[in-house]
C-alpha cells in the first residue's frame, strides 16, 4: 500500500510539474506575442515630449548632485556616471575618402576630411570600482577646432562635436520617467528597488533588469577590444541615426595583447598603456551610423529598445586611429579628469535627441558646473 502511495504521489506531482511547465511555455509564448505586436509598426520620425519631463528632470539633478556628493573621493568631486576614466587619448577621425552622398552630414560632409579628437575611455560606475568588477564601459569622442554655431547658447567659445557611447546598443530604461525612479532608488542604496518599484507586477521591470545585467558586463582584455554605442539617438542631416564605434583591426598592425593581470585595480588602463605607451602599436576603430527607418519600429523617445540591424544596417563614416603616445602622467590625467564630455556640445547637424537626450542637456551641464564649481 505505501508504495501504490508513493507511485501515485510521484504521478500527482510528476504531472503537476508537465502542467506548470506547459503553463510556464504559455505564458512566454503570449508575453513574447504581446511584445512584438506592441513593438511592431511605424514610428514617429519627430520628438514627441511627454506632460512633466521638465520637473521630473529637475528631481534628477537633485539625485544627481546628491550622488557626485556621496562618491566624492577626499574633497575632490566626481561624475555622476563614469566616474572612473582609463585615460584620454589623442585621436584622428577621417572621413572616408568615397563616403555615400546621402552620408555627407555634419562633420562627415567633406570627405577626406581629418579631425583631431581627444577620446575618454572609462568604467560606468558613479565611484571609482576594480576594473574586474563587472560594469558598463564608455567611450567619449571629441572632435576638436569644429567651425559653426554650438547648440548651447552659452558654450559659443567650444569648437567641438562630442559623440558620447557605451558598450551596449540599447539602455536600461525607457524614458525620463523611468530613469527618476531608476535613480533615485540607486541614490538611496536600493539597487533592486530599481526594477522592482512596488509589489504591483504590472510596476516590475523585468525585460530592463536583464538589459542591465547584460550591459554590466566582464571587464574586456583591454578598452580597444571593445564596441561602443550612442543608444540614444540623433539628428543626422535631416534623418536620426544612431552611433556606433567597433574595432578595425584591418587598418592597424597587428596586436596581441600581453596578458594583463587582472587582479590589479586599474589593469584596464595598465592595457592602454602597454599598447599605446610600451609597445608604441596604435588603434583603430571604424565610426557607423544607423539611420532610422520609421516604418521600421526603431523609436525615439524609447532607449531601451535595440535598433535592429535587420531593419536598418550600420554604414561606415569614419576611421578613428588612436596613435602610439604617452597619455598616463600626472598632468594629462587631471587635465583628463577636468575634460567635460556632452552630446549637446556640437551642432544642429548631429543634434541629440529623444527623451533621454533632452534629460542629458540639462543633467550634464548641471552637475559639470557643480563638479568643476567644486574642484577649483
Amino acid at each position: 500500500m505505501l508504495a501504490r502511495m508513493w507511485l501515485r504521489l510521484g504521478a500527482f506531482l510528476g504531472k503537476t510539474l508537465l502542467w506548470l511547465v506547459g503553463l510556464g511555455l504559455l505564458g512566454w509564448l503570449l508575453s513574447t506575442m504581446w511584445f512584438a505586436w506592441q513593438h511592431s509598426g511605424p514610428v514617429s520620425a519627430d520628438e514627441q515630449i511627454p506632460p512633466g519631463e521638465a520637473a521630473m528632470t529637475q528631481g534628477i539633478i537633485q539625485t544627481a548632485v546628491r550622488i557626485v556628493d556621496q562618491h566624492r573621493e577626499g574633497t575632490r568631486y566626481l561624475r555622476d556616471a563614469h566616474a572612473k576614466a582609463h585615460g584620454c587619448v589623442k585621436a584622428e577621425v577621417s572621413v572616408l575618402h568615397d563616403l555615400d552622398p546621402a552620408l555627407r552630414q555634419g562633420v562627415f560632409a567633406e570627405p577626406g576630411k581629418t579631425w583631431q579628437a581627444m577620446i575618454r575611455l572609462s568604467n560606468g560606475n558613479a565611484y571609482p570600482q576594480f576594473d574586474s568588477i563587472r560594469d558598463a564601459r564608455g567611450m567619449a569622442i571629441k572632435l576638436l577646432d569644429v567651425p559653426g554655431k554650438q547648440l548651447l547658447a552659452d558654450q559659443q567659445a567650444r569648437t567641438e562635436q562630442d559623440f558620447v557611447m557605451f558598450n551596449h546598443p540599447n539602455f536600461f530604461v525607457s524614458d525620463v520617467a523611468e530613469y527618476a525612479q531608476n535613480v533615485a532608488a540607486q541614490a538611496d542604496g536600493k539597487k533592486v528597488m530599481a526594477f522592482f518599484p512596488s509589489i504591483d507586477p504590472r510596476s516590475w521591470q523585468v525585460r530592463h533588469l536583464f538589459i542591465a545585467l547584460a550591459t554590466l558586463a566582464p571587464a574586456p582584455a583591454s578598452p580597444m577590444q571593445t564596441t561602443y554605442f550612442s543608444v540614444s539617438p540623433y539628428k543626422f542631416g535631416a534623418a536620426n541615426a544612431k552611433f556606433r564605434v567597433t574595432p578595425d583591426p584591418e587598418n592597424c598592425p597587428e596586436y596581441i595583447l600581453p596578458k594583463q593581470n587582472q587582479d590589479l585595480p586599474n589593469f584596464l588602463r595598465s592595457a592602454l598603456s602597454q599598447q599605446l605607451s610600451t609597445d608604441r602599436v596604435p588603434a583603430c576603430f571604424v565610426l557607423q551610423v544607423q539611420r532610422q527607418d520609421s516604418r521600421k519600429f526603431m523609436p525615439i523617445e524609447d532607449t531601451s529598445i535595440e535598433w535592429k540591424e535587420s531593419d536598418a544596417p550600420y554604414e561606415t563614416v569614419a576611421y578613428v586611429r588612436v596613435g602610439a603616445q604617452d597619455f598616463d602622467t600626472p598632468a594629462l590625467n587631471l587635465a583628463c579628469d577636468n575634460q567635460s564630455f556632452n552630446p549637446w556640445f556640437g551642432g544642429e547637424a548631429h543634434r541629440p535627441i529623444g527623451g533621454i537626450n533632452r534629460l542629458r542637456k540639462a543633467v550634464y551641464e548641471a552637475v559639470s558646473d557643480y563638479r568643476h564649481s567644486r574642484n577649483l
